[in-house]
């Protein structure tokens, strides 16, 4: 049975169920690489049950229906968090290697879902709206100086088009070489918008 642990526990008891928060986290990161691959209205919540490994009815069981589900995936709160979360003076670098790891490691890229926005009809202002406020004008919020909305909207700029070289385009020298190597070298570039120095 999907969801569920065929692993009887060490005393013999019955089957532990499979942690509910390790669950939710697969569903809304197969909701997110489907959202970034295809339009919403072609996304069935079978297709997403199929790429998580569970049940269509453990979603409407944790998230309702679809629309509830994709509400929760075109939200950008979560992934702002840990995109923001440097000091400042280090935010370019920290940034850049995020957008990267977040690839690398789980298939999923914090911002680039906003480059498929166009696909998605009406959820698409909704995704704009999201990104908007919970990524670049929170991003500026921080920034001191002139013109921080603009710097902000350059900052991540950079970032998606970071993302787009390496999710879409394939780009085999990004993807050959060190996460680390490459923060090296593209955060100064994000960091100049963030703390220019005039």
């Amino acid at each position: 049975m999907k969801g569920v642990s065929t692993t009887p526990g060490l005393d013999g008891t019955a089957p532990a169920r499979r942690d509910a928060e390790a669950t939710k986290a697969a569903i809304l990161k197969a909701a997110r690489q489907l959202l970034a691959r295809h339009a919403h209205a072609d996304i069935t919540l079978r297709a997403v049950a199929e790429r998580a490994g569970v049940s269509p009815p453990l979603i409407v069981k944790y998230f309702g229906n679809k629309d509830a589900l994709f509400a929760r995936v075109m939200s950008f709160d979560t992934d702002a968090d840990a995109l923001l979360d440097a000091p400042l003076a280090a935010l370019g670098r920290h940034m850049a290697r995020h957008v990267l790891a977040s690839q690398r490691e789980r298939g999923a890229d914090p911002l680039l879902r906003i480059a498929f926005a166009p696909l998605h009809g009406d959820h698409g202002d909704v995704l704009r709206a999201n990104f908007r406020d919970q990524v670049t004008e929170r991003l500026a919020a921080r920034l001191t100086g002139p013109d921080p909305g603009l710097r902000a909207e350059l900052a991540v700029a950079a970032l998606v088009g970071l993302g787009v070289m390496y999710g879409i385009a394939c780009g085999p020298h990004l993807r050959e070489t060190d996460v680390d190597a490459i923060a090296d070298r593209y955060g100064p570039l994000v960091q100049a918008q963030l703390t220019p120095k005039d």
